[in-house]
């Protein structure tokens, strides 16, 4: 990231500030979109983000990398948005799990290797939000379930509860995009459930 840039956004030079957006924006849209389906939706909350970005430029330490650091506060404003979303719905009661001898594990290597990865984005997506979001967070954004659960307001083994959910839903999913792939004349129409924490 050029460092003059920031610098010319700091002083709240409009030009600058268009150029770091056109700049931010490829790499922010893909966070946006992978915990919002809707694109409409994931514009108006990289809007928000970008945003924050502009007014937190004071804080940001140039020995980190813009990008990560960019990233950092996108994610916490889905999160943000996601929190006051939940605030408005019917709070349900969940029941913990103790996950201390969990041992089921799901290998996703050899779907990325026969799914494109645009499939496998899509699979994601029909995820129950909060298991997407979970999924995301601790597969693709490295949170720890600790984390995480400050995040979303929820324990370590929610968290984790909610993980596992989101693994099987994508395994059953998997398991049924490559059955019908090998033999389309026989694809599955049965829907997947998409399991809740009782």
């Amino acid at each position: 990231m050029d460092h003059n840039l920031i610098k010319q956004c700091k002083t709240g030079q409009r030009h600058a500030q268009f150029l770091l957006y056109e700049s931010c924006f490829p790499w922010l849209m893909q966070v946006c979109v992978r915990y919002m389906p809707d694109e409409t939706e994931a514009r108006a909350i990289l809007n928000s983000g970008f945003m924050k970005i502009l007014m937190n430029l004071n804080r940001y330490n140039p020995d980190v990398p813009f990008e990560a650091w960019g990233k950092r506060i996108m994610i916490n404003t889905i999160i943000d948005a996601f929190r006051k979303s939940q605030s408005k719905r019917r709070k349900v009661e969940i029941v913990e799990i103790d996950f201390a001898h969990e041992s089921r594990h799901v290998d996703y290597n050899q779907a990325e290797l026969l799914l494109d990865v645009e499939v496998y984005e899509k699979m994601i997506h029909q995820l129950p939000e909060i298991q997407r979001k979970v999924f995301n967070l601790f597969a693709i954004d490295g949170y720890t379930h600790a984390e995480i659960g400050d995040l979303l307001s929820m324990s370590t083994g929610t968290s984790k509860w909610y993980l596992n959910a989101a693994r099987q839903n994508l395994k059953e999913m998997i398991a049924e995009k490559l059955r019908s792939e090998s033999s389309p004349n026989a694809a599955s129409t049965k829907r997947i459930p998409l399991n809740q924490p009782r």
